[in-house]
This record gives structure tokens, sequence and C-alpha cells, in this order.
């Protein structure tokens, strides 16, 4: 054997014990609703995990948190990830991020929030996060706005309008000032209606009936994500046109829908876990904002209600069911 040959397997050998025992990282996944609701984010963030090289069961392990919609849970759940030493910790909406932020400053996180992450604390600044969290912001308090006026659109005759918010997430709190805001604009009496539990939902719908409310506007929250068919079903009952924050709501029966990509949100938020594992840091990496957004009708569910959608409206959906 020649002297170059012999020493190239020596140094196999000798980096061969390195390999060997080397623990492949673990990423936690820390979410409010139950995985039964999120196909779509869980399939867009693992999408962008590979694209970096990494594939669940094969070099990275994946440790799921699901609250299944009890939001208590979540301070637990996230102490939990936090003792079992994992690499990084994806957090899936806004009250998820902030409690794992404050459950750990060592460890990576990488958010995906539908609220803005400076005014909430997650972050110092959009382009240089400073800190050990970085992620995804939805924009959702940007297209607030937007959403009402679509719903303004589809409903012109609903004076009234009410606009259902999550009550335990101090990240949405400013929501009800924006779209009051918007509605003044549009000269649409808004109705703000608060829910914090399933009852507290019920509770606003009947409030919403009560007050004569001819539309409703639900907020993005991970909260409202794990009971989409409770609130589509209610929606239903009350008669009451509702417009939602994603597609997923649409496709189940909801009316109308308008949001970011929500696969490519996660896959954005799967890219910047695989960027970290291989040692970039997260206060080096920007906040990604989505650039792309989705309008989507239901005709059949506008039909039940007895609602002709304006030709412009049909014109400019990315997607109608029918």
């Amino acid at each position: 054997m020649r002297r170059r040959d012999f020493i190239t397997v020596l140094g196999g050998f000798a980096a061969w014990p390195l390999a060997a025992n080397a623990q492949q990282p673990t990423v936690g996944f820390l979410d409010n609703r139950s995985q039964s609701t999120v196909p779509v984010s869980v399939a867009g963030w693992r999408k962008g995990l590979r694209e970096t090289g990494f594939v669940d069961g094969q070099n990275v392990a994946i440790e799921y948190r699901w609250a299944n919609g009890q939001s208590e849970r979540l301070p637990d759940l996230a102490a939990e990830l936090v003792r079992r030493k994992v690499d990084v910790i994806v957090a899936a909406g806004g009250a998820a991020a902030l409690i794992v932020k404050t459950a750990t400053s060592t460890i990576p996180i990488v958010f995906v929030v539908g609220s803005d992450p400076v005014k909430t604390g997650l972050v110092a600044s959009l382009n240089r996060p400073g800190g050990n969290a970085t992620g995804v912001t939805l924009l959702t308090s940007a297209v607030l706005a937007k959403r009402l006026e679509l719903l303004h659109q589809l409903v012109p005759g609903a004076v009234s309008v009410g606009a259902l918010i999550y009550s335990n997430n101090p990240s949405t709190s400013s929501d009800p000032k924006e779209l009051q805001v918007a509605a003044i604009a549009l000269g649409v009496d808004l109705r703000i209606l608060r829910a914090g539990n399933e009852r507290e939902i019920d509770d606003a719908f009947a409030s919403a009936t009560q007050q004569h409310v001819g539309a409703l506007l639900v907020d993005a929250d991970t909260f409202f994500d794990a009971r989409r068919n409770q609130l589509i079903s209610l929606a239903a009952r009350a008669a009451l046109p509702a417009c939602y924050s994603n597609r997923a709501y649409v496709a189940a029966g909801g009316l109308l829908s308008y949001g970011e990509d929500r696969e490519d949100s996660y896959r954005q938020a799967g890219l910047y876990v695989g960027r970290i594992l291989k040692g970039e840091k997260p206060a080096d990496l920007p906040v990604v904002q989505p650039t792309k957004f989705e309008l989507t009708i239901n005709l059949k569910t506008a039909k039940g209600l007895g609602i002709t959608v304006p030709a412009s409206l049909l014109a400019t959906a990315d997607e109608v069911i029918e």
C-alpha cells in the first residue's frame, strides 16, 4: 500500500469513532392546536427541513408537543422541551412563541406568528432579531383591514360587523384598534367579540345574534384553528357570513378566507431550522415576511347563505370552491 493511501485509511479510522458517536440533532415543535388540524403546516415545515438536508428519522429527530387547543398546557409543554435539551424549538403561534421565549434564552427558537414580533418582544428588529429567536411573521394584523374590506364587498348590506378575537393572546392585543380604524373608513359599525375557551366562543356567537351582527371576521390564531369545525358550524347555524384567516376554513365549509400561503410560511420556518442546525445564529437571520396572499371563496356556502358573490371578487379569487 502506498504511504498516501495508508495515511488516508488511517485518517478514516481515526474519524470513524467521532461520526459513530455523534448524536443526531433533535428539534422540538410546540403547537397550541392538535396534529389533525394542521397537516398543511406540518408538511410545509418538514419540506423546508428536507430542503436543507434534514429528514426526520434519518439525520434529525422531531419531538412534537400538541396542546390540543388547551392553551394552559403550553407552559408545561415548553418546559418539557427545554428539559429535553432539544437543539431548536419551533413555536407555532404567538402564544406558544412568547411562552417558549420565556422558558429559554439559550435554545434557538424559530417561530411562526400572526403578529408583529417586534411589538410583542420576540425580537429586537425584523432585520436583526438579536436574540435566540427568529422566524416567520404572517403579518396577520397588517391584513386585517383587507379581510374586513373583502367581507364588506361580499356582504355590503351588513351595517354591523363582529370581530372575534382570542382574549388570551397578548400578541393580538392591537388587532381591535387596527380593525376599528379600518371599520371607520368603510363606514361599518364594528363589534368586538372575545373568546378564551369553547364556551366563550358559543357565547360570542350568541352575543353576535343579540346585537344583530350582519357578518363576522374571525381573527387569526392557533386557538381558533384548533376549533375550526366549531366556528364553521356556529356560523352556519346562525346564518352568519364569516371571513377567516386561511384556506383550511373554506375547504371545511367556511365562506371566505384571505391570508398568506400557509404551507410556504411553514416551509420558510423549516429552512431556518435547517440553517440553525448547520451553525447559523437566530440573531443573524431576518424575520421572514410573506409576499403572497390567497383569497379563497366557497360558492356552495355562499349559495346556502343566499349570497351572490360579485363578479369582481370571483375574478380576483385565487381559488373558488364549488
